[in-house]
Order: C-alpha cells, then structure tokens, then sequence
C-alpha cells in the first residue's frame, strides 16, 4: 500500500487572497478556508464546528486565486498537507499547518464590481 498526503477540503473563502511574489520571482496567494461540519450527538443534540484551513497557492494557481476567489467565494481545493517551522518577532519557534494547493475548483462566481455595488 503507498502512502499519500493528499487533502480536499470545500468550503467558503474568509478574506480575499494575499498576493505576493517571493525574491526569486515566484508568486503566491494565502487565503483560509472554512470547512464546516455537522452532526448529531448521542443525545439527539445537532453540534455544527468549522475548522479554519490556511491555503497557499503558488504560480499559476495564484493568478487563478487573485483573478476569481474572493471573500465568501465557496471553492474546493486539493493538495498536500504541510507543517512548516518559522521564528516570530520575539525569537520563538511557531509551526503552521497548511495545504498547498494542487487544484482550485471554484463553485461559484466573483462577482462583478457593478453587481458589488447594486
């Protein structure tokens, strides 16, 4: 049996993407993601939960993400989980988990500026 890191998550976009082009040239968009569950407990009780996933993007699915996915904006995306180590302002070693994307599938539509303002 192989082993895969492969994730899909489908929810709605929380804030517009982040662009920014890396020292060597590379773009990339940030943006979260909220997945959101639903169930009923034992007791007959319906518990709702959203887990907050942490998206990049890189290249041409950056310019995919700045040109169509916005705020609100329901999308899927497949890709690969990744834990990365950083150190933050005060000298401490911080972990952040998120998924690379692989795959940006939107499910619905931008909307228009015009159609922002009516």
């Amino acid at each position: 049996m192989s082993m895969q890191n492969q994730v899909h998550i489908i929810g709605h976009v929380g804030k517009d993407p982040e662009i920014k082009t890396t020292q060597n040239g590379k773009k990339n968009a940030r943006f979260s993601v909220a997945a959101k569950e639903a169930f009923v407990n034992a007791e007959g009780k319906r518990i709702e939960s959203t887990q907050w996933v942490s998206i990049i993007a890189w290249e041409g699915l950056a310019t995919i993400a700045e040109k169509y996915v916005s705020k609100g904006s329901q999308i899927g995306v497949q890709g690969k989980l990744v834990i990365r180590e950083y150190t933050d302002a005060k000298g401490e070693r911080k972990w952040i988990t998120e998924v690379v994307a692989d795959e940006i599938l939107l499910l619905g539509t931008k909307k228009k500026p015009a159609e922002a303002e009516a």
